[in-house]
């Protein structure tokens, strides 16, 4: 096989015009040195007068003219990786070592140029199988071409020849050319492009923001008192849209009478509406229940049982009033409370012990002037469980309810909702409250009231402007048994709380009773632990109530039938007494510190006397009407010697106590009879003085020093 013929050197003349150099001549206006050292190579031996004259490479006049000898000069150049553009020492902060660190990598790729490809190359494996593939692709197409060239006989026709030559022209001009090698992973979208319509500009002038430059020192004390002028400011807000909403419900008022008076209402209709009207018409309502109810009236004022001058230790109880409203007939008698201001007025809770029939709930305001219909009526979303009148503020009552939340209400406002409300933001109770009480307002002067639940919870709400705010006083922690194992991790539970009451003399010292019969003696000022344990009932605690005179003397009662006196000094009971059925409620009487009365589920209202019968009641009644009924609740009155007590069908009975319950004990002769709290202290001292046994002290009081000795090793 012959050997290519070396290229020959290009001539210099003919060159001049060939698209080589008009290459040149279109890249000449760059003025590299580089460029015209190749064209001067390509040109071979151009006479220089030729390119002075002609400016052959489009040189400026004022560009700098180098001799052979520099532009042979080469410079070398090195390329580095290294991207001179890239920042240095850039200085990041790492959370992880919560300081400032250098970054000892930069990224130096620069990238100019970058295109992605659809082709595959031919060598690869995917090129190969692609190419075997195409060529199979030709050889089918070849066969077929020859099968349909031949005739059924074996012959062709001229046509059919024809054909056949301009098929395979086409088949090896196809197999000639090198078929593009194409991606498979590749794909195209195809789109169709909607009409878009044309941009608009529009511009407005405006008038330029006001700017200020402001600058102080910030501490404590002034985050603070922004804070307090931020508190201020929304409180003022909060004042002004609540007297806003009075003002737009008064104006609603006032159009709809506007509106019914000019529909045309009679004089009487327009009559009644007005304050001086209603106040007459009440007036009116009551003399009536006083000429109805006259006779029990007179039983109220006058009577006294003539038998009590025959019996010694007996007595009896005299219903009175019969409280009746047709709303609360399906409803329970939940609690019972007198007013601390009117010594006729009282309120009554309604609602449901059954978890499944809980609806609806509401409390009523009776008084003894008239009790055939309520003076207020305040219906509720839920049942209400307790309720409690403020000791100085005689219009403020509050309520606690079977969803656990908890309310304050003012009697004296038409409007029936509550003032202050608790919700599941401020810390509601997540069961029902059995009981809530008021306390002493707090150092800041704030009103403040207390209430226990069956989640565990003894919890204070403080009243503030218009916020109800709550602190967890006590958690009724359960104790742990003795043979449980301290494996994994503790489970905390918490008991049920079902009753709690107050010292009258030391106010920060309150007891509670437990759906697990016990009865915890705690203090406001120890939330972590309880000052006594008492192992007091079998059954769930339904009511604990201290001593009206004497600090250290409580009564309990509890399902378990039984009504129980303690000291608070000793772990047994100084008395027990066995009903005979569930004790809903046991109560002090006002007038004497050893009277106490305590309802049951059967229908029996006992009332006891420790300074005449410490073994038995002087008084044993029945006094619902009809079978099955269960007393829930019972209270004393104030100032009359009458007690309310309360049913599961929504009545309340008034009744009014027998000589024989409400005496006085008699003086020896010579002796003057001393009045006082301090007598009636005295009175029941000498009653618990002969029950107590003095092996009890001791051993509590040795009991109690180790417990300290304990507590103190173990802080």
């Amino acid at each position: 096989m012959p050997s290519k013929a070396a290229p020959e050197k290009k001539q210099t003349h003919p060159a001049v015009g060939a698209a080589p150099i008009q290459r040149r001549l279109s890249q000449s206006h760059r003025g590299s040195v580089t460029d015209a050292r190749d064209d001067d190579q390509e040109l071979g031996n151009m006479p220089t007068n030729y390119m002075g004259e002609h400016n052959f490479f489009g040189r400026q006049e004022d560009q700098l003219k180098l001799t052979d000898a520099e532009l042979n000069e080469e410079h070398t150049r090195i390329l580095t990786a290294r991207n001179p553009q890239a920042a240095e020492n850039i200085v990041r902060f790492s959370h992880k070592e919560r300081m400032f660190k250098l970054i000892p990598h930069v990224d130096q790729l620069a990238v100019h140029f970058q295109l992605d490809s659809h082709l595959v190359h031919k060598e690869s494996e995917e090129g190969k199988r692609q190419l075997m593939l195409d060529s199979e692709d030709v050889k089918i197409q070849e066969v077929e071409v020859t099968t349909s060239a031949a005739g059924p006989d074996g012959e062709t026709s001229k046509e059919g020849d024809e054909d056949d030559d301009e098929k395979a022209k086409k088949i090896t001009a196809s197999s000639g050319k090198s078929k593009k090698l194409t991606n498979q992973f590749n794909f195209s979208e195809r789109a169709s492009q909607t009409y878009n319509n044309p941009s608009r500009d529009r511009e407005t002038f405006v008038e330029q923001t006001p700017r200020a430059s402001f600058a102080d020192n910030v501490s404590q004390w002034s985050i603070s008192d922004a804070y307090n002028e931020d508190f201020e400011h929304q409180q003022k807000a909060k004042e002004k849209e609540q007297k806003k909403l009075v003002v737009k419900k008064e104006d609603d008022r006032k159009k709809k009478f506007v509106a019914v008076d000019q529909h045309g209402v009679d004089d009487i209709t327009k009559l009644s509406r007005s304050k001086s009207a209603s106040l007459s018409l009440k007036i009116v309502e009551r003399m009536i229940n006083q000429n109805t109810f006259d006779a029990i009236a007179q039983d109220f004022k006058y009577w006294e049982d003539a038998a009590d001058e025959y019996r010694e230790q007996g007595g009896s109880l005299l219903p009175l009033w019969l409280f009746q409203y047709d709303m609360v007939k399906k409803l329970a008698c939940t609690n019972l409370t007198w007013n601390s201001h009117y010594n006729d007025l009282f309120a009554v809770a309604f609602g449901s012990y059954d978890f499944l029939k809980q609806s609806r709930g509401m409390f009523v305001i009776y008084s003894l002037k008239n009790p055939s219909f309520p003076e207020n009526i305040f219906p509720t979303d839920s049942g209400v469980m307790s309720l409690d009148f403020h000791p100085h503020y005689s219009n403020l009552l509050c309520c606690g309810f079977y969803d656990g939340s908890v309310a304050v209400y003012n009697i004296a406002d038409e409007n029936k909702q509550p003032k202050y409300h608790s919700t599941s933001r401020n810390g509601k109770h997540t069961d029902p409250v059995w009981q809530v009480s008021w306390q002493k307002d707090d150092l800041d002067n704030n009103l403040n009231f207390f209430s226990v639940s069956s989640d565990g919870r003894v919890v204070c709400w403080t009243l503030i402007k218009n916020d109800l705010t709550y602190t967890d006083v006590v958690q009724l922690k359960l104790e742990k048994p003795a043979n449980q194992t301290e494996e994994g991790f503790p489970l905390i539970s918490l008991g049920c709380g079902t009753c709690f009451d107050f010292n009258i003399q030391q106010d920060y010292l309150f007891i509670v009773g437990t759906e697990e019969g016990k009865i915890q003696k705690c203090s406001k000022s120890y939330n972590n632990q309880f000052l006594d344990t008492f192992d007091a009932h079998h059954m769930a605690v339904y009511a604990v109530r201290w001593n009206k005179f004497h600090p250290k003397v409580f009564a309990s009662c509890s399902a378990d039938w039984s009504v129980k006196i303690w000291d608070i000094n000793y772990q047994e009971p100084l008395f027990v007494y066995d009903l005979g059925s569930p004790v809903g409620d046991v109560v002090w009487a006002p007038y004497s510190s050893t009277v106490f009365a305590a309802c049951t589920a059967d229908g029996k209202v006992y009332v006891f006397d420790l300074n005449v019968n410490k073994y038995e009641p002087l008084c044993e009644q029945m006094v619902v009407q009809k079978k099955r009924t269960k007393l829930t609740h019972i209270t004393f009155n104030q100032h009359y010697p009458i007690l309310l007590a309360g049913d599961d069908r929504g009545n309340v009975t008034s009744l009014k106590l027998s000589p024989n319950l409400r005496k006085r004990p008699k003086a020896k002769k010579g002796q003057e009879i001393i009045d006082g709290p301090e007598a009636e202290i005295a009175k029941l001292e000498k009653i618990l003085s002969l029950i107590r046994d003095p092996d009890d002290v001791r051993n509590k009081s040795t009991a109690q020093q180790g417990a300290t000795t304990a507590v103190s090793g173990a802080n």
